[in-house]
């Protein structure tokens, strides 16, 4: 990893201080766990790892719409001539402010690699920023260039949807986008054989495992990570209202279920970071707490999603299912 020296700036600007790199996570910590059929001790991820972390970080600070978008303020319906929910998009630019920012400086910290999902809007609104999650060692990946009900579109209308959210985060970081997130995981008839012929790789909009797995699509392999709404802090913290101990609880419950089920097959963990709300400072101190937990543990590794879904797609112990949802 290439190391940078900064003075200390505003909270504004963006650290760019050395990452430590997922090697470090694996050195030292790893764990041979038996495999299945035979296969020999180690198998189910790369260097050994017993237990994969899968971290999303969403970008979608400043690409919602203006009036309508989900926010912990009361709805209300704007008369024709307020052009805006200027409330509700302060809240959202939080994210592009300090929450982004924040989780940044906490994934150098630990070494960890996350995949974050772009808007197109957010990207191109804000370029540097979009840049920098990239720079740090971070996976850019596709999340629509706006918040739209894409499983109502015409196969020609999501096609060209599909097109100009990869092209705007692909302008903004130089990066081409190989996964993809739909808005609230709701795809419509299209969408995964869409994402086939334009080269995508893998789509998360999936929770039925908890293990990465290969389906059909246009008689080709697919890799689906699945996703999490059980480990999420958007249904969790702003859908619930727990309390970041609460959420903190909750995931540590669930890395040591899926670490002891690791010790005899393949396991991964998905959670999920909004930036305007894992990118609070209550959150982030949880998202410490846990993630020093986790890598105090023999044989975790924390992988971006890109490199789940093409290590998946080499070993012979990823599932193939026989349906496609």
């Amino acid at each position: 990893m290439k190391n940078s020296s900064t003075t200390t700036p505003p909270r504004r600007q963006f650290l760019t201080q050395a990452a430590g790199g997922a090697a470090l996570l694996a050195a030292g910590m790893v764990h041979s766990a038996p495999a299945p059929d035979g296969a020999a001790p180690g198998a189910f991820w790369p260097n050994g790892a017993r237990l994969v972390i899968s971290i999303s970080m969403q970008f979608e600070a400043g690409g919602q719409p203006a009036k309508g978008a989900d926010s912990p303020f009361p709805k209300v319906d704007f008369p024709a001539g307020v052009p805006s929910d200027a409330a509700a998009n302060t809240w959202f630019a939080y994210g592009y402010r300090e929450g982004v920012p924040r989780m940044l400086d906490l994934w150098d910290k630990h070494g960890v690699k996350v995949t974050s999902h772009m808007i197109g809007e957010a990207a191109r609104r804000h370029p540097e920023l979009a840049r920098e999650i990239v720079k740090r060692g971070h996976e850019a990946s596709g999340h629509g260039p706006r918040w739209s009900s894409q499983y109502a579109m015409s196969r020609k209308d999501e096609r060209a949807f599909l097109v100009a959210g990869r092209e705007m985060v692909q302008q903004a970081t130089g990066e081409q986008t190989v996964g993809y997130n739909c808005n609230w995981l709701r795809r419509g008839p299209n969408t995964l054989s869409l994402l086939q012929e334009l080269g995508f790789l893998y789509h998360i909009d999936d929770v039925s495992r908890d293990e990465p797995f290969i389906e059909q699509v246009n008689g080709r392999d697919f890799v689906v990570v699945p996703y999490t709404l059980r480990n999420n802090d958007i249904l969790l913290i702003e859908g619930r209202n727990y309390s970041p101990q609460a959420f903190l609880a909750q995931i540590k419950g669930e890395f040591d279920q899926l670490y002891e089920e690791a010790g005899t097959r393949r396991r991964m963990m998905s959670i999920s970071a909004h930036d305007r709300i894992s990118g609070t400072p209550q959150m982030v101190r949880v998202w410490d707490e846990f993630l020093t937990y986790a890598r105090s543990k023999a044989g975790v590794a924390f992988m971006r999603k890109d490199d789940i879904a093409r290590y998946a797609l080499g070993s012979p112990l990823t599932v193939r299912e026989g349906e496609t949802i």
